[in-house]
């Protein structure tokens, strides 16, 4: 399995080759995806910004997310990480997005929702896309699957276009 920085240089390179710009949205990750992404050297020519929204309110304030969506389907929802990621892509120079919302734990879990519920969304090609998974593991390890898979599977669609 790869590991964050090798895939987020893979999707850099993939990025630049495109000419295209990428943003984030990270609620769980609290800019973990956004950290393997700038560990990388040069990923400005292909890096806009990243949104750490870790309340309800930031995501409202910040990606424009109304607060009746949260309130209707949770903030852990895959219809929450897409508005996430068509929220980032709107509030930015960007033309590509990922997302990550979740309940890294070791609390937080609800009904329905248990401890490393992580509901993701990736905005490429004008479409967007969600997925909704539940990883095991304590919170450092959670939250590093998550950031593995966000960036995994946004190598996956940007190499699709």
């Amino acid at each position: 399995m790869k590991n964050a920085l090798e895939l987020a240089a893979q999707v850099g390179e993939e990025l630049k080759t495109r000419k295209l710009i990428l943003t984030i949205a990270e609620s769980c990750t609290g800019g973990g995806v956004a950290h393997a992404i700038t560990e990388i050297a040069g990923s400005s020519e292909w890096f806009d910004c990243g949104f750490v929204t870790y309340s309800n309110s930031s995501k409202t304030e910040l990606l424009d997310i109304p607060a009746a969506l949260i309130a209707q389907h949770g903030a852990v929802s895959e219809e929450i990480a897409a508005a996430m990621a068509q929220g980032a892509i709107a509030n930015s120079e960007a033309h590509i997005s990922l997302s990550t919302t979740g309940i890294a734990g070791p609390t937080g879990a609800v009904p329905g929702k248990p401890v490393g519920t992580i509901c993701f969304g990736w905005h490429v090609g004008g479409i967007t896309h969600t997925e909704r998974l539940v990883f095991s593991g304590d919170r450092q390890a959670v939250r590093e699957q998550t950031v593995v898979h966000a960036l995994d599977k946004l190598l996956r669609f940007v190499k699709e276009l």
